[in-house]
């Protein structure tokens, strides 16, 4: 789960991690009731969860209440790269005498926590690791053994942030890692942590991401979850107890496992396609569970194509069959359905689809082939 920036900033202020005071406005005239409390200089930082802000013109400065009331203005309603605005963020503004990067993750390859910390904070990680990658200091942490005096060390020194941040940098570390394993967090990234004109430094941003695996941990979890919109799509998949991700594309995509499916998104992908989500339907779905995927995979409009690839182990291949029957029989399905099936009952599931009567309803030998007929599909539909 994704936190909202305000989110991340009431969580970490818990573990004693400094950052500026600030208040949440969904009207500009709340905005405007907060910059009076605030006091002076405000920024006006769109709450949304995506980066790339600042560019989009979802961050602005303002230097009166009246100001603020205007520029939140200009800020709520906005669409972020597909995120629309619904409340800002006012924060006291101050000097800033430096901008570094910090983040505590969770590194699968290496099977431990990572430290990363860069002098050149406020800009993408990856540009900064493209451009000039010395300026990025790492640090792999045992979970066992924990965050040391010496990790802290490496990144701050490694980096080669300024002289006057190192002393407050190394006593603010290890409550970023505290946080980053308090929380269950999979990611904790400061962008920019800041040193202010009056030497202090302080969180401006946060990124915390959470892992719903640990939601068991924290009875918190669900009230920061109730703050976030989800979006018809997800909400009805998650009704329906699917593993339903969304993408941006037109090919709509069901397989049995997940490394199914993300092979599926991979030769769609190659097949000059746009995946439009991720769902896996188990490996032993049935009818009901088909028909399902397909209600949730078809309520996006943007879907011009449906593929369903699937591999019949546990899972019938005639049941799924069936599935797919059902679901053309329960409600209108408008848009071409290309269908792989392999494995268990694969020819008898195969038989009944192509005695279907539906014309949208297309069999497939392979799942390259099936690919290539969605994307084909999807395209013509434009």
């Amino acid at each position: 789960m994704d936190l909202f920036e305000y989110q991340g900033k009431q969580l970490l202020r818990t573990f004693e991690v400094p950052v500026p005071e600030g208040r949440v406005a969904a009207t500009p005239e709340e905005a405007e009731e907060a910059a009076r409390g605030l006091g002076g200089k405000v920024a006006i930082k769109a709450q949304v969860q995506v980066g790339g802000r600042g560019k989009a013109g979802g961050i602005k400065l303002a230097g009166s209440p009246e100001e603020a009331r205007q520029r939140a203005g200009e800020i709520l309603g906005m669409d972020i790269k597909g995120h629309r605005v619904g409340r800002v963020l006012v924060e006291r503004a101050g000097d800033i005498a430096g901008e570094y990067y910090v983040s505590f993750l969770v590194d699968r390859s290496n099977r431990d926590f990572l430290g990363m910390m860069s002098s050149e904070g406020g800009i993408d990680i990856e540009e900064v690791a493209a451009r000039s990658p010395d300026s990025i200091a790492r640090v792999h942490i045992d979970p066992l053994y924990g965050f040391s005096d010496f990790h802290a060390r490496t990144l701050v020194f490694g980096s080669g942030i300024d002289a006057a941040a190192r002393k407050e940098a190394l006593a603010i570390l290890p409550k970023l890692y505290d946080a980053f394993v308090g929380l269950d967090a999979s990611l904790v990234e400061i962008n920019p942590l800041v040193l202010t004109g009056e030497g202090r430094v302080m969180a401006l941003d946060a990124k915390v991401t959470l892992d719903d695996s640990a939601a068991y941990r924290h009875p918190n979890f669900d009230e920061l979850k109730a703050a976030h919109e989800v979006p018809e799509q997800e909400r009805l998949a998650a009704e329906k107890g699917l593993n339903f991700i969304k993408l941006d594309g037109d090919v709509g995509i069901i397989g049995n496992g997940a490394g199914l499916v993300m092979s599926t998104l991979d030769v769609v992908s190659n097949a000059g396609g746009r995946p439009a989500n991720f769902l896996d339907v188990g490996g032993g779905a049935g009818a009901d569970v088909l028909t399902a995927a397909l209600e949730v995979i078809t309520s996006d409009a943007g879907v011009r194509s449906v593929l369903i690839n699937i591999f019949g182990g546990i899972t019938r291949c005639d049941a799924v069959a069936e599935g797919i029957l059902h679901a053309f029989r329960s409600f209108d399905v408008t848009v071409p359905v290309v269908v792989r099936l392999d494995g268990t009952n694969a020819e008898e599931g195969r038989r009944m689809l192509a005695e279907s009567p539906q014309d949208n309803l297309i069999p497939a030998d392979t799942m390259l082939g099936a690919a290539e007929k969605a994307v084909e599909l999807a395209k013509e539909a434009k």
